[in-house]
């Protein structure tokens, strides 16, 4: 039971609606959101997984636990699918796994949760690379004509897609560091005041006798300007 036409108005809505950001937006929550969509928007396609391979790493995402464990058991045995469009960069496809002999290995796997036949599409979004794959309970449900014109669309619209992500992420993480810098210059302030309090010094000899002390435990000045002032704080509630 061959389907031609894998795009659906619903996929595609679906798809375009991964780049769009919002709070708790994340590489993971991409992954989920691709697998839901092409579980439920591409004709035969039962369930879907996404592999998210960065430096050496891997994030692994499915629509049904039983995918994640199909994609993680075909590294373990070496051989599948996935692994072969990760390391030639094209489709993999099997029609059968009942029939196709190329990994006897992994079909057995795939038997094993009721799966079929099998698309896998590599996507490079640089710095990474996503593997993605279809699965279907039917023998021969994903053509090689729709499989071009899903590639394509899972190329444009999960390259916007991780694009957008990472550039929010980079744009999140200069908001913590900068939460961080003015935190830990508001307790050394504190500090500093305290130490002025109790020697009589000045601001300037007040952070030198900090940075002293810090070098000599070897701990940063942030850090050990906290310190001192929760014993400020416990001294002051005795």
């Amino acid at each position: 039971m061959e389907s031609t036409a894998m795009i659906t108005t619903g996929l595609a809505r679906d798809l375009a609606a991964l780049g769009r950001l919002g709070e708790d937006t994340s590489t993971e929550s991409v992954l989920r959101g691709l697998t839901t969509a092409l579980a439920g928007g591409v004709p035969g396609c039962a369930g879907a997984s996404a592999e998210h391979w960065r430096d050496q790493r891997v994030l692994v995402s499915g629509s049904h636990s039983e995918l994640i464990m199909l994609v993680e058991g075909e590294r373990e045995i070496g051989e599948g699918p996935s692994i072969e469009a990760r390391k030639s960069g094209g489709r993999a496809v099997i029609g059968d796994v009942l029939t196709d002999g190329r990994w006897p290995r992994y079909n057995a796997l795939a038997t094993r949760w009721s799966v079929r036949s099998a698309l896998i599409v590599p996507i490079e979004v640089t710095p990474a690379q996503l593997i993605v794959g279809l699965y279907s309970v039917h023998a021969g449900a994903f053509s090689p004509q729709g499989a071009r014109s899903l590639a394509d669309m899972l190329t444009e619209q999960l390259g916007v897609a991780m694009a957008n992500m990472w550039d929010f992420e980079e744009v999140r993480a200069d908001a913590v560091q900068l939460q961080e810098a003015l935190a830990g210059r508001s307790v050394i302030d504190q500090a500093k005041g305290i130490i002025m309090q109790t020697s009589g010094c000045g601001p300037e000899a007040a952070f030198e006798e900090l940075r002293k002390i810090s070098q000599h435990h070897q701990v940063k000045v942030a850090d050990l300007a906290r310190l001192l002032v929760d014993e400020h704080r416990r001294k002051s509630k005795r």
